[in-house]
């Protein structure tokens, strides 16, 4: 295995544990589910409510799934070309977070709707590790490319 295949690997282990999380126990507080948000433990008292936020729990996880499986692929079929690409459209993609998610998790937090307080600061470090870790990867992949 190259960087790049090791790089996308250990990306879609930790994904694929965030989706079991997500299809089989999305109230839990690690691992990135749910829990974490208030409004997780209001929705579940409402039963129109509770069926939406399941749905989109798992909704979400079919997502990553699908982006896993695509990873997966590239792993075993893909060229060294295609692997450089994937990493670079894996940092664009994971900054995507940054445009919508983290403004909308740093307000929750701060108005006191996340458990644990702060739990947007965590997941903003989380993201910038996966973003740092596959520009190093698209790097040392690159160089070994040329």
């Amino acid at each position: 295995m190259n960087i790049l295949q090791i790089g996308i690997l250990v990306f879609s282990i930790i994904e694929t544990l965030n989706i079991m999380m997500l299809y089989f126990a999305p109230g839990m507080k690690q691992g990135n589910a749910l829990g974490v948000f208030k409004a997780w433990d209001t929705a579940q008292q409402d039963e129109n409510m509770k069926e939406f936020v399941h749905y989109m729990a798992a909704w979400v996880a079919g997502a990553k799934l699908i982006f896993i499986l695509v990873g997966l692929v590239i792993i075993i079929w893909g060229n060294i070309e295609t692997q450089i690409a994937t990493c670079a459209a894996m940092v664009i993609s994971i900054c995507s977070f940054f445009w919508r998610l983290y403004p909308a998790i740093k307000k929750m937090d701060e108005k006191g709707q996340i458990d644990p307080k702060g739990y947007s600061k965590t997941l903003l470090a989380m993201i910038v590790s996966f973003v740092l870790g596959f520009i190093v990867v698209f790097i040392i992949g690159l160089i070994q490319f040329l």
